[in-house]
């Protein structure tokens, strides 16, 4: 159970990273946020994969395509976030 948080944290860093890389623009998230954003855009990739492929999930947790599709599920997010979320102004008006 340990192992399986710590890859899930792994790889939801190394995911929203390469996200972070492609989307252009400056977004203000922290590491933190990287790693939410990684780790959900894990499950979106799985989602979608699964979707398109009807492919086992139960074939392995560590897979090349399980890392490609988070990363492509990493980028629809951050970019889903970008767009309705970061764009918000946190000034407040009088």
């Amino acid at each position: 159970m340990l192992g399986l948080i710590i890859s899930l944290i792994v790889i939801g860093l190394i995911a929203g990273f390469i996200a972070r890389a492609v989307i252009p623009g400056k977004q203000n998230i922290g590491i933190l946020m990287t790693i939410l954003v990684g780790i959900v855009g894990s499950f979106v990739g799985g989602f979608l994969g699964f979707l398109i492929f009807q492919h086992d999930p139960m074939d392995g947790f560590f897979q090349p395509a399980g890392i490609i599709g988070s990363i492509i599920g990493a980028i629809i997010v951050l970019f889903l976030y970008v767009r309705f979320a970061g764009g918000r102004s946190t000034a407040r008006r009088s």
